[in-house]
Protein backbone atom coordinates (compact mmCIF):
# COMPACT_ATOMS: atom_id res chain seq x y z
CA UNK A 1 0.00 0.00 0.00
CA UNK A 2 1.32 3.42 -1.03
CA UNK A 3 2.10 6.49 1.15
CA UNK A 4 -0.35 9.38 0.98
CA UNK A 5 1.25 12.95 0.88
CA UNK A 6 0.40 16.02 2.08
CA UNK A 7 2.00 19.24 1.44
CA UNK A 8 1.82 22.28 3.96
CA UNK A 9 3.68 25.83 4.29
CA UNK A 10 4.36 24.90 7.51
CA UNK A 11 4.19 21.60 9.68
CA UNK A 12 4.67 21.87 13.36
CA UNK A 13 4.91 18.47 15.23
CA UNK A 14 3.48 18.50 18.99
CA UNK A 15 0.02 20.62 19.98
CA UNK A 16 1.75 22.22 23.22
CA UNK A 17 2.20 25.34 24.08
CA UNK A 18 5.12 25.86 22.23
CA UNK A 19 3.27 24.71 19.02
CA UNK A 20 0.11 25.89 19.06
CA UNK A 21 1.43 29.17 20.04
CA UNK A 22 3.88 28.95 16.77
CA UNK A 23 0.44 27.94 14.81
CA UNK A 24 -1.76 30.51 15.96
CA UNK A 25 0.64 33.20 15.47
CA UNK A 26 1.99 31.80 11.95
CA UNK A 27 -1.71 31.95 10.73
CA UNK A 28 -2.84 35.55 12.15
CA UNK A 29 0.26 36.78 10.52
CA UNK A 30 -0.99 35.42 7.43
CA UNK A 31 -4.67 36.09 7.92
CA UNK A 32 -3.22 40.10 8.54
CA UNK A 33 -1.01 39.89 5.25
CA UNK A 34 -4.24 38.31 3.65
CA UNK A 35 -2.17 36.26 2.64
CA UNK A 36 -2.79 32.37 2.02
CA UNK A 37 -0.73 29.93 4.05
CA UNK A 38 -1.63 25.97 4.84
CA UNK A 39 -0.41 25.56 8.45
CA UNK A 40 -0.42 22.22 10.20
CA UNK A 41 -0.27 20.57 13.75
CA UNK A 42 0.21 16.76 14.59
CA UNK A 43 -0.68 15.61 17.69
CA UNK A 44 0.71 12.42 19.11
CA UNK A 45 -2.29 11.98 21.97
CA UNK A 46 -6.03 10.80 21.42
CA UNK A 47 -6.54 14.49 21.38
CA UNK A 48 -5.22 18.63 21.99
CA UNK A 49 -4.30 18.15 25.36
CA UNK A 50 -4.09 14.43 25.88
CA UNK A 51 -0.74 14.10 27.09
CA UNK A 52 -0.46 17.76 27.94
CA UNK A 53 1.05 18.06 32.35
CA UNK A 54 2.74 20.84 34.00
CA UNK A 55 2.45 21.97 37.43
CA UNK A 56 0.96 24.06 36.84
CA UNK A 57 1.40 28.11 38.18
CA UNK A 58 1.78 29.83 34.64
CA UNK A 59 2.61 33.02 33.85
CA UNK A 60 0.49 35.01 31.42
CA UNK A 61 3.46 36.73 29.83
CA UNK A 62 3.24 34.89 25.88
CA UNK A 63 -0.52 34.59 26.16
CA UNK A 64 -0.93 38.47 26.63
CA UNK A 65 1.35 38.85 23.30
CA UNK A 66 -0.88 36.17 21.71
CA UNK A 67 -4.54 36.69 22.90
CA UNK A 68 -4.29 40.81 24.65
CA UNK A 69 -8.18 39.68 24.97
CA UNK A 70 -7.50 36.19 26.22
CA UNK A 71 -10.28 37.11 28.99
CA UNK A 72 -12.93 37.62 26.51
CA UNK A 73 -12.46 34.98 24.54
CA UNK A 74 -12.57 32.52 27.65
CA UNK A 75 -9.29 30.93 28.10
CA UNK A 76 -9.23 28.82 31.08
CA UNK A 77 -7.11 31.33 33.49
CA UNK A 78 -9.43 31.41 36.60
CA UNK A 79 -7.74 31.41 39.84
CA UNK A 80 -4.94 33.80 40.35
CA UNK A 81 -2.12 33.21 43.03
CA UNK A 82 -2.70 34.79 46.19
CA UNK A 83 -0.29 33.82 48.40
CA UNK A 84 3.18 32.06 48.51
CA UNK A 85 4.25 29.85 50.97
CA UNK A 86 7.85 28.14 50.93
CA UNK A 87 8.86 25.30 53.20
CA UNK A 88 12.26 23.61 53.83
CA UNK A 89 10.89 20.21 55.29
CA UNK A 90 13.73 18.83 57.84
CA UNK A 91 12.79 15.78 58.06
CA UNK A 92 9.28 13.23 57.91
CA UNK A 93 7.84 15.94 60.97
CA UNK A 94 9.61 19.20 60.95
CA UNK A 95 9.44 22.29 58.65
CA UNK A 96 10.99 25.26 58.17
CA UNK A 97 9.07 28.53 56.71
CA UNK A 98 11.23 30.95 54.67
CA UNK A 99 10.51 34.28 55.32
CA UNK A 100 9.08 35.86 52.27
CA UNK A 101 12.09 38.75 51.86
CA UNK A 102 14.54 35.34 51.70
CA UNK A 103 13.01 33.78 48.64
CA UNK A 104 14.75 34.47 45.43
CA UNK A 105 12.36 37.23 43.70
CA UNK A 106 11.77 34.54 40.46
CA UNK A 107 9.54 32.05 42.89
CA UNK A 108 7.28 35.41 43.84
CA UNK A 109 3.84 34.77 41.71
CA UNK A 110 2.16 37.47 42.14
CA UNK A 111 0.28 37.86 38.83
CA UNK A 112 0.55 34.26 37.55
CA UNK A 113 -2.05 31.72 37.94
CA UNK A 114 -2.76 28.28 39.07
CA UNK A 115 -4.47 26.52 35.57
CA UNK A 116 -4.90 23.15 34.02
CA UNK A 117 -2.11 23.24 31.18
CA UNK A 118 -3.81 20.75 29.27
CA UNK A 119 -7.47 22.54 29.12
CA UNK A 120 -4.86 25.78 28.05
CA UNK A 121 -3.71 23.75 25.18
CA UNK A 122 -7.23 22.55 24.60
CA UNK A 123 -8.11 26.29 24.14
CA UNK A 124 -5.52 26.97 22.26
CA UNK A 125 -6.31 24.80 19.99
CA UNK A 126 -9.41 25.83 19.48
CA UNK A 127 -8.11 29.62 19.00
CA UNK A 128 -5.95 27.77 16.26
CA UNK A 129 -8.59 26.12 14.44
CA UNK A 130 -10.76 29.06 14.29
CA UNK A 131 -7.44 31.19 12.51
CA UNK A 132 -7.78 28.73 10.02
CA UNK A 133 -4.63 25.85 11.20
CA UNK A 134 -5.32 22.85 10.49
CA UNK A 135 -4.95 20.23 13.88
CA UNK A 136 -4.39 16.31 13.65
CA UNK A 137 -4.70 14.57 16.93
CA UNK A 138 -3.63 10.97 17.16
CA UNK A 139 -0.80 11.27 14.41
CA UNK A 140 2.44 10.61 15.95
CA UNK A 141 5.40 11.64 14.10
CA UNK A 142 7.53 8.66 13.54
CA UNK A 143 10.28 10.06 11.61
CA UNK A 144 11.68 13.19 10.04
CA UNK A 145 12.22 13.45 6.16
CA UNK A 146 15.26 15.02 4.38
CA UNK A 147 16.21 15.56 1.24
CA UNK A 148 19.18 14.38 -0.69
CA UNK A 149 21.03 17.74 0.37
CA UNK A 150 20.25 16.51 4.43
CA UNK A 151 17.11 19.52 4.56
CA UNK A 152 14.19 18.54 6.66
CA UNK A 153 11.27 18.12 4.44
CA UNK A 154 8.58 17.60 6.81
CA UNK A 155 7.60 14.10 8.76
CA UNK A 156 6.55 10.47 8.83
CA UNK A 157 3.13 9.81 10.56
CA UNK A 158 3.17 5.96 12.38
CA UNK A 159 1.84 3.27 10.69
CA UNK A 160 -1.85 1.62 12.05
CA UNK A 161 -2.38 -1.99 12.28
CA UNK A 162 0.99 -3.50 12.71
CA UNK A 163 1.40 -6.56 15.01
CA UNK A 164 3.87 -6.98 17.85
CA UNK A 165 5.76 -9.35 15.25
CA UNK A 166 5.86 -6.93 12.93
CA UNK A 167 3.03 -8.42 10.09
CA UNK A 168 0.36 -6.46 9.20
CA UNK A 169 -3.07 -6.57 10.57
CA UNK A 170 -6.39 -5.97 9.12
CA UNK A 171 -7.01 -2.67 8.50
CA UNK A 172 -3.63 -2.18 8.20
CA UNK A 173 -2.35 1.43 7.47
CA UNK A 174 0.98 2.96 6.37
CA UNK A 175 1.56 6.39 7.95
CA UNK A 176 1.22 9.31 5.90
CA UNK A 177 3.93 12.15 4.30
CA UNK A 178 3.22 15.31 5.31
CA UNK A 179 6.01 17.76 3.88
CA UNK A 180 6.40 21.04 4.23
CA UNK A 181 8.91 23.64 3.65
CA UNK A 182 9.12 24.65 6.96
CA UNK A 183 8.80 22.50 10.15
CA UNK A 184 8.88 23.22 13.86
CA UNK A 185 9.23 20.53 16.20
CA UNK A 186 8.12 21.27 19.21
CA UNK A 187 7.51 17.56 21.07
CA UNK A 188 8.13 19.00 24.83
CA UNK A 189 10.83 17.41 26.84
CA UNK A 190 13.42 14.78 25.19
CA UNK A 191 11.15 14.68 22.11
CA UNK A 192 12.29 11.53 20.27
CA UNK A 193 12.77 13.36 16.79
CA UNK A 194 14.51 16.83 18.60
CA UNK A 195 17.05 13.98 19.88
CA UNK A 196 17.83 12.83 16.05
CA UNK A 197 18.19 16.46 15.00
CA UNK A 198 20.23 17.44 17.95
CA UNK A 199 22.13 14.59 16.76
CA UNK A 200 22.08 14.84 13.12
CA UNK A 201 22.88 18.57 12.90
CA UNK A 202 25.04 18.58 15.92
CA UNK A 203 23.01 21.23 17.19
CA UNK A 204 24.05 20.84 21.13
CA UNK A 205 27.95 21.48 20.06
CA UNK A 206 29.95 23.37 22.76
CA UNK A 207 26.85 23.47 25.60
CA UNK A 208 26.68 21.91 28.54
CA UNK A 209 24.63 18.45 28.30
CA UNK A 210 21.44 18.73 29.13
CA UNK A 211 19.79 18.24 32.59
CA UNK A 212 16.31 17.05 33.82
CA UNK A 213 13.60 16.47 36.32
CA UNK A 214 11.02 13.64 36.42
CA UNK A 215 7.78 15.61 37.83
CA UNK A 216 5.04 13.58 39.10
CA UNK A 217 1.67 14.97 40.07
CA UNK A 218 -2.00 14.24 41.28
CA UNK A 219 -5.08 15.84 41.46
CA UNK A 220 -7.12 15.62 44.57
CA UNK A 221 -10.45 16.79 45.83
CA UNK A 222 -10.19 18.22 48.66
CA UNK A 223 -12.55 18.89 52.10
CA UNK A 224 -13.78 22.28 50.97
CA UNK A 225 -12.77 23.33 54.57
CA UNK A 226 -9.40 22.98 53.71
CA UNK A 227 -9.31 25.11 50.34
CA UNK A 228 -7.78 28.46 49.65
CA UNK A 229 -8.08 29.25 45.91
CA UNK A 230 -4.59 30.45 45.12
CA UNK A 231 -2.45 29.37 47.43
CA UNK A 232 0.88 28.32 46.58
CA UNK A 233 3.12 25.55 48.47
CA UNK A 234 6.41 24.43 47.73
CA UNK A 235 8.81 22.28 49.34
CA UNK A 236 12.25 21.47 49.24
CA UNK A 237 14.34 19.18 51.39
CA UNK A 238 12.86 16.29 52.84
CA UNK A 239 12.36 12.80 51.77
CA UNK A 240 14.93 13.51 49.14
CA UNK A 241 17.00 15.05 50.92
CA UNK A 242 17.90 12.13 52.85
CA UNK A 243 19.54 10.53 49.16
CA UNK A 244 21.27 13.34 48.82
CA UNK A 245 19.35 14.23 45.97
CA UNK A 246 17.92 17.54 44.80
CA UNK A 247 14.07 18.78 43.41
CA UNK A 248 11.08 20.11 45.75
CA UNK A 249 7.16 19.24 45.62
CA UNK A 250 4.46 21.63 45.53
CA UNK A 251 0.98 22.03 46.32
CA UNK A 252 -1.04 24.57 44.57
CA UNK A 253 -4.94 24.97 45.18
CA UNK A 254 -7.12 25.74 42.18
CA UNK A 255 -10.62 26.21 41.87
CA UNK A 256 -14.27 23.99 42.35
CA UNK A 257 -12.39 22.46 45.60
CA UNK A 258 -9.42 20.90 44.30
CA UNK A 259 -5.57 20.79 44.71
CA UNK A 260 -2.39 19.68 42.84
CA UNK A 261 -0.05 18.11 44.62
CA UNK A 262 3.10 16.17 42.77
CA UNK A 263 7.23 15.91 43.26
CA UNK A 264 10.24 16.98 41.00
CA UNK A 265 13.45 14.60 41.29
CA UNK A 266 15.93 16.28 39.44
CA UNK A 267 17.39 13.20 37.38
CA UNK A 268 21.12 13.53 38.16
CA UNK A 269 20.18 11.67 41.10
CA UNK A 270 23.34 9.25 42.08
CA UNK A 271 22.00 6.39 44.51
CA UNK A 272 20.27 4.00 42.33
CA UNK A 273 17.83 2.86 45.15
CA UNK A 274 15.86 5.74 44.56
CA UNK A 275 12.18 5.55 43.52
CA UNK A 276 10.73 9.06 42.61
CA UNK A 277 6.95 7.66 42.79
CA UNK A 278 8.13 6.10 46.32
CA UNK A 279 9.42 9.70 47.30
CA UNK A 280 6.91 11.66 46.18
CA UNK A 281 4.14 9.19 48.12
CA UNK A 282 6.72 9.60 51.39
CA UNK A 283 6.60 13.72 50.26
CA UNK A 284 2.77 13.46 50.64
CA UNK A 285 2.84 11.90 54.21
CA UNK A 286 4.12 15.39 55.70
CA UNK A 287 1.99 17.05 57.95
CA UNK A 288 2.75 20.48 55.78
CA UNK A 289 1.03 18.68 52.86
CA UNK A 290 -0.95 15.32 54.76
CA UNK A 291 -3.02 18.59 56.49
CA UNK A 292 -4.82 19.56 53.30
CA UNK A 293 -5.13 15.71 51.39
CA UNK A 294 -6.27 14.05 54.65
CA UNK A 295 -10.07 13.50 54.32
CA UNK A 296 -9.77 14.08 50.51
CA UNK A 297 -9.87 12.21 47.21
CA UNK A 298 -7.15 11.55 44.35
CA UNK A 299 -8.78 11.68 41.11
CA UNK A 300 -5.94 11.86 38.57
CA UNK A 301 -2.10 11.02 38.42
CA UNK A 302 0.48 11.43 35.80
CA UNK A 303 3.96 12.26 35.22
CA UNK A 304 6.67 14.09 32.67
CA UNK A 305 10.09 14.65 32.41
CA UNK A 306 11.08 18.35 32.01
CA UNK A 307 14.07 19.89 30.32
CA UNK A 308 16.47 22.49 33.06
CA UNK A 309 19.31 22.97 31.93
CA UNK A 310 18.43 26.36 31.43
CA UNK A 311 20.58 28.42 29.19
CA UNK A 312 23.71 26.66 29.57
CA UNK A 313 22.58 23.66 27.97
CA UNK A 314 20.09 25.42 25.10
CA UNK A 315 21.23 23.71 21.72
CA UNK A 316 21.35 26.05 18.85
CA UNK A 317 17.61 26.10 17.46
CA UNK A 318 17.42 26.51 13.47
CA UNK A 319 18.85 23.84 11.24
CA UNK A 320 18.48 23.35 7.47
CA UNK A 321 14.46 23.36 7.12
CA UNK A 322 13.24 23.86 10.69
CA UNK A 323 12.99 24.92 14.17
CA UNK A 324 13.31 23.36 17.45
CA UNK A 325 11.04 25.17 19.78
CA UNK A 326 10.19 25.19 23.92
CA UNK A 327 10.93 22.00 25.58
CA UNK A 328 12.49 20.56 22.72
CA UNK A 329 15.19 22.42 22.89
CA UNK A 330 15.24 23.40 26.75
CA UNK A 331 13.63 26.66 27.16
CA UNK A 332 12.08 26.08 30.85
CA UNK A 333 13.11 28.22 33.35
CA UNK A 334 14.36 26.24 36.58
CA UNK A 335 14.56 28.99 38.56
CA UNK A 336 10.95 30.21 38.20
CA UNK A 337 9.73 26.47 37.93
CA UNK A 338 7.71 27.63 34.85
CA UNK A 339 8.42 26.66 31.45
CA UNK A 340 4.78 27.20 29.69
CA UNK A 341 5.42 31.15 29.21
CA UNK A 342 9.07 30.71 27.89
CA UNK A 343 8.13 27.67 25.31
CA UNK A 344 4.90 29.88 24.33
CA UNK A 345 7.48 32.74 23.51
CA UNK A 346 9.69 30.37 21.68
CA UNK A 347 6.53 29.48 19.34
CA UNK A 348 6.18 33.06 18.72
CA UNK A 349 9.50 34.05 18.02
CA UNK A 350 9.95 30.83 15.29
CA UNK A 351 6.61 32.29 13.73
CA UNK A 352 7.70 35.77 12.95
CA UNK A 353 11.26 33.98 11.78
CA UNK A 354 8.99 31.20 9.38
CA UNK A 355 6.20 34.02 8.24
CA UNK A 356 9.62 36.65 7.22
CA UNK A 357 11.07 33.36 5.44
CA UNK A 358 8.37 32.46 3.74
CA UNK A 359 6.99 35.89 2.56
CA UNK A 360 10.11 36.12 0.63
CA UNK A 361 9.80 33.09 -0.70
CA UNK A 362 12.62 31.28 1.18
CA UNK A 363 12.38 27.78 1.55
CA UNK A 364 14.03 25.06 3.17
CA UNK A 365 16.62 27.13 4.93
CA UNK A 366 18.79 27.30 8.08
CA UNK A 367 16.70 29.99 9.95
CA UNK A 368 19.66 32.20 11.87
CA UNK A 369 17.36 34.81 12.08
CA UNK A 370 15.79 33.19 14.53
CA UNK A 371 18.71 33.46 16.54
CA UNK A 372 18.61 37.01 16.61
CA UNK A 373 14.93 37.17 17.37
CA UNK A 374 15.70 34.94 20.14
CA UNK A 375 18.38 37.59 21.79
CA UNK A 376 17.17 40.02 21.61
CA UNK A 377 14.04 39.13 23.75
CA UNK A 378 12.74 38.71 27.02
CA UNK A 379 12.91 35.35 26.72
CA UNK A 380 16.92 35.31 26.05
CA UNK A 381 17.49 37.80 28.98
CA UNK A 382 15.32 35.84 31.60
CA UNK A 383 17.47 32.37 30.76
CA UNK A 384 20.46 34.03 30.71
CA UNK A 385 20.43 36.17 34.06
CA UNK A 386 19.02 32.98 35.61
CA UNK A 387 22.16 30.55 33.68
CA UNK A 388 23.39 29.36 37.21
CA UNK A 389 20.36 28.39 39.36
CA UNK A 390 20.17 24.63 38.08
CA UNK A 391 24.15 24.03 38.07
CA UNK A 392 24.01 26.12 41.29
CA UNK A 393 21.34 23.60 42.71
CA UNK A 394 23.31 20.19 41.53
CA UNK A 395 26.88 21.68 42.34
CA UNK A 396 26.16 22.56 45.86
CA UNK A 397 23.11 21.40 46.83
CA UNK A 398 19.60 23.06 47.91
CA UNK A 399 20.42 25.50 50.82
CA UNK A 400 23.57 26.68 49.08
CA UNK A 401 22.15 26.83 45.44
CA UNK A 402 19.00 28.42 46.71
CA UNK A 403 21.62 31.07 48.66
CA UNK A 404 23.18 31.61 45.16
CA UNK A 405 19.61 32.59 43.89
CA UNK A 406 18.99 34.53 46.29
CA UNK A 407 22.30 37.01 45.99
CA UNK A 408 21.58 37.23 42.43
CA UNK A 409 18.17 37.88 42.44
CA UNK A 410 17.71 40.23 45.48
CA UNK A 411 20.46 41.25 46.37
CA UNK A 412 22.99 42.21 43.16
CA UNK A 413 19.76 42.18 41.05
CA UNK A 414 22.15 40.72 38.42
CA UNK A 415 23.66 37.30 37.93
CA UNK A 416 27.63 36.67 38.93
CA UNK A 417 30.19 37.51 36.42
CA UNK A 418 31.11 33.85 36.03
CA UNK A 419 28.81 31.18 35.09
CA UNK A 420 28.85 28.32 36.66
CA UNK A 421 28.55 24.09 34.74
CA UNK A 422 27.58 20.92 35.29
CA UNK A 423 29.12 18.67 32.22
CA UNK A 424 28.00 15.41 33.11
CA UNK A 425 25.09 14.19 31.83
CA UNK A 426 22.30 12.50 34.17
CA UNK A 427 22.69 8.97 33.19
CA UNK A 428 26.35 9.10 34.39
CA UNK A 429 25.40 10.24 37.70
CA UNK A 430 24.66 6.52 39.43
CA UNK A 431 26.84 4.97 41.77
CA UNK A 432 27.16 1.34 41.72
CA UNK A 433 24.48 0.19 44.02
CA UNK A 434 26.88 -1.90 46.46
CA UNK A 435 28.41 1.55 47.15
CA UNK A 436 24.66 3.13 48.31
CA UNK A 437 22.24 2.60 50.93
CA UNK A 438 19.40 0.62 50.39
CA UNK A 439 16.32 2.27 50.68
CA UNK A 440 13.19 0.61 52.11
CA UNK A 441 10.00 2.03 51.02
CA UNK A 442 6.78 1.78 53.15
CA UNK A 443 3.91 0.23 51.51
CA UNK A 444 0.84 2.34 50.45
CA UNK A 445 -2.00 2.57 52.64
CA UNK A 446 -4.43 3.70 49.81
CA UNK A 447 -5.43 6.85 51.39
CA UNK A 448 -2.85 8.89 50.62
CA UNK A 449 -0.49 6.79 49.43
CA UNK A 450 -0.49 4.28 46.78
CA UNK A 451 1.04 2.20 44.35
CA UNK A 452 1.84 2.72 40.70
CA UNK A 453 -0.64 0.28 39.13
CA UNK A 454 -4.02 2.17 40.64
CA UNK A 455 -1.76 5.39 40.02
CA UNK A 456 -1.49 4.73 36.32
CA UNK A 457 -5.07 3.81 35.99
CA UNK A 458 -5.93 7.12 36.91
CA UNK A 459 -3.84 8.34 34.16
CA UNK A 460 -6.42 7.04 31.70
CA UNK A 461 -3.11 5.09 29.69
CA UNK A 462 -4.16 2.87 26.94
CA UNK A 463 -1.96 1.53 24.31
CA UNK A 464 -3.08 -0.93 21.62
CA UNK A 465 -2.04 -4.39 23.06
CA UNK A 466 -0.96 -5.53 19.87
CA UNK A 467 1.29 -3.46 18.32
CA UNK A 468 5.68 -3.48 18.50
CA UNK A 469 7.41 -2.36 21.48
CA UNK A 470 7.70 1.42 21.46
CA UNK A 471 10.30 1.05 24.40
CA UNK A 472 13.31 -0.21 22.42
CA UNK A 473 16.67 -1.71 23.73
CA UNK A 474 19.52 -1.63 21.97
CA UNK A 475 20.95 -4.72 23.57
CA UNK A 476 18.57 -6.69 25.06
CA UNK A 477 21.61 -8.43 27.24
CA UNK A 478 22.24 -5.13 28.94
CA UNK A 479 19.76 -5.08 31.27
CA UNK A 480 20.37 -8.02 33.25
CA UNK A 481 24.25 -8.97 32.46
CA UNK A 482 25.00 -5.31 32.99
CA UNK A 483 22.30 -3.05 34.70
CA UNK A 484 21.02 -5.50 37.13
CA UNK A 485 24.49 -6.29 38.88
CA UNK A 486 26.13 -2.69 38.58
CA UNK A 487 23.17 -0.76 39.72
CA UNK A 488 20.37 -3.24 40.69
CA UNK A 489 18.75 -2.20 37.31
CA UNK A 490 17.10 1.13 38.47
CA UNK A 491 15.12 1.03 35.74
CA UNK A 492 12.27 -1.08 37.67
CA UNK A 493 12.55 2.42 40.36
CA UNK A 494 12.83 5.38 37.96
CA UNK A 495 9.82 4.76 35.91
CA UNK A 496 6.77 6.23 37.19
CA UNK A 497 4.51 3.79 35.62
CA UNK A 498 5.38 -0.04 36.31
CA UNK A 499 6.92 -0.38 32.53
CA UNK A 500 9.92 -2.40 33.81
CA UNK A 501 10.47 -5.19 35.92
CA UNK A 502 12.71 -7.87 36.98
CA UNK A 503 11.13 -10.87 37.19
CA UNK A 504 12.13 -14.89 37.36
CA UNK A 505 11.91 -16.46 33.48
CA UNK A 506 9.14 -19.04 33.08
CA UNK A 507 11.81 -21.74 32.19
CA UNK A 508 13.47 -21.65 35.54
CA UNK A 509 16.24 -19.77 33.79
CA UNK A 510 16.99 -17.48 35.59
CA UNK A 511 15.73 -13.19 35.54
CA UNK A 512 14.54 -11.22 32.58
CA UNK A 513 13.67 -7.74 32.01
CA UNK A 514 10.13 -7.38 31.45
CA UNK A 515 8.52 -4.27 29.58
CA UNK A 516 4.79 -4.01 30.22
CA UNK A 517 4.77 -0.60 27.30
CA UNK A 518 0.74 -0.66 27.71
CA UNK A 519 1.26 1.04 31.22
CA UNK A 520 3.84 3.73 29.41
CA UNK A 521 3.17 7.53 30.44
CA UNK A 522 5.61 8.50 27.95
CA UNK A 523 7.28 10.42 30.57
CA UNK A 524 10.44 9.85 28.85
CA UNK A 525 12.38 9.20 31.64
CA UNK A 526 14.11 5.58 30.72
CA UNK A 527 15.05 7.23 27.56
CA UNK A 528 17.00 10.07 29.79
CA UNK A 529 18.07 8.22 32.86
CA UNK A 530 19.74 4.24 31.85
CA UNK A 531 22.65 4.74 32.74
CA UNK A 532 23.60 2.20 29.38
CA UNK A 533 21.70 4.56 27.32
CA UNK A 534 20.54 1.32 26.23
CA UNK A 535 16.77 2.56 25.67
CA UNK A 536 15.01 4.41 23.10
CA UNK A 537 11.26 5.63 23.38
CA UNK A 538 9.95 5.99 19.83
CA UNK A 539 6.27 6.89 19.24
CA UNK A 540 3.51 3.83 19.63
CA UNK A 541 0.36 4.08 17.54
CA UNK A 542 -1.36 6.94 17.53
CA UNK A 543 -3.92 7.95 19.89
CA UNK A 544 -2.05 5.63 22.53
CA UNK A 545 -0.86 6.68 25.97
CA UNK A 546 -2.43 8.92 28.65
CA UNK A 547 -5.52 11.07 28.43
CA UNK A 548 -4.89 14.25 31.02
CA UNK A 549 -8.32 15.47 31.76
CA UNK A 550 -7.11 18.96 33.81
CA UNK A 551 -3.63 18.13 34.56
Amino acid sequence: MERESMEFDVLIVGAGPAGLSAACRIQQLANEAEQELSVCVVEKGSEVGAHIIAGTVFEPTSLNELFPDWKERGAPLNTPVTRDDIFYLRGADSAMKAPSALVPRSMHNHGNYIISLSNLCRWLGEQAEALGVEVYPGFPAADVIYDDNGVVKGILTGDFGVANDGSEKDGYMPGMELRAKYTLFSEGCRGHLGKQLLEKFNLDEGKDPQHYGLGIKELWDIDPEKHEPGLVVHTAGWPLSESGTTGGGFLYHLENGQVYVGLITDLAYSNPHVSPFQEFQRMKTHPKIRQYLEGGKRVAYGARAITKGGYNSLPKMSFPGGLLLGCDAGTLNSSKIKGSHTAMKSGLLGAETVFEALQAGKEGEDLTTFAEKFESSWLYKELFQERNFSPAMHKFGTIMGGGIAFLEQNILRRPLPFTFHDTVPDHATLKPASECKAIEYPKPDNKLTFDRLSSVFLSNTNHEEDQPCHLQLKDPEIPIKENLPRYDEPAQRYCPAGVYEVVEAEDGSGQKFQINAQNCVHCKTCDIKDPAQNITWVTPEGGGGPNYPNM
